[in-house]
């Protein structure tokens, strides 16, 4: 298996079929042979019916897994990196806020072994945004983004740590991902520094990005949440120095 596709799915039965259309076929119109990996956190709508009724190419295997409670993001995603099986291991947000092919980008990196784990940016040079963030979002992304890099001591040289495309080695992200703790939105902070701390090498590149409007993080509701998350997440990898 060349390359593991995993889509965090909560309440997304709206999505969920179009995203599995469009990562199928953009393994199968690139001749990689991969696998679609759809976690259910626990859904109150049909969003893992509707993943498995999907049709999809015969070169392409997806799996749904679902369980019970609701856990979060963080969780879901380590749930489908843990069930990986590809070279390549990858997750996608719900939605399609990134066109697939852009994936191509970080995987030339990893192929080249420029690096270990490929982010994709919304905010380097060569990013197409068709559509932005509201003003609201922007401002709440650069309080988050400031106090990663001056409180949880992320590196200033990354431009967008929450952007929801990133791609990693298959080993890498499998061994990332068993020590992660992070079940809600901020495991991507708890990655890059478990990462960095391994000596694992990380690159951005540019990718094509809309908004999707239909977010299920609320700067509002979820601020104390995240706040919590960080904190747990220092805690944590101070016990492990």
């Amino acid at each position: 298996m060349e390359v593991s596709i995993v889509i965090p799915a909560f309440q997304e039965s709206g999505k969920i079929a179009r995203d599995i259309e469009k990562a199928t076929q953009f393994l199968d119109g690139s001749h990689i042979k991969g696998e679609v990996i759809v976690v259910d956190d626990c859904s109150t709508d049909k969003t893992a019916q509707v993943a498995r009724s999907t049709e999809v190419p015969p070169s392409v295997e997806v799996k749904v897994i679902s369980y019970q409670p609701h856990r979060g993001k963080g969780y879901a995603v380590r749930t489908g990196m843990n069930a990986s099986t590809g070279e390549y291991a990858m997750f996608a947000d719900s939605g399609l806020c990134v066109p697939y092919e852009d994936a191509l980008r970080g995987l030339e990196l990893l192929k080249a072994n420029t690096c270990d784990i490929a982010h994709g940016s919304r905010k380097m040079y060569g990013c197409h945004i068709e559509k932005p963030q509201s003003i609201y979002r922007r401002i709440c992304s650069k309080i988050f983004h400031w106090f990663v890099i001056h409180d949880m001591k992320v590196p200033a040289d990354f431009t967008d740590t929450q952007c929801g495309f990133k791609i990693y080695k298959g080993n890498v992200a499998r061994h990332l991902y068993g020590e992660c703790i992070t079940d809600g939105f901020t495991f991507d902070i708890e990655i890059i520094i478990r990462a960095q701390k391994e000596g694992y090498r990380i690159k951005e590149f540019p990718i094509d990005w809309t908004c999707d409007r239909d977010s299920r993080l609320s700067p509002t509701r979820s601020s104390f949440r995240v706040l919590s998350e960080l904190l747990a997440i220092r805690r944590a990898l101070s016990n492990n120095k």
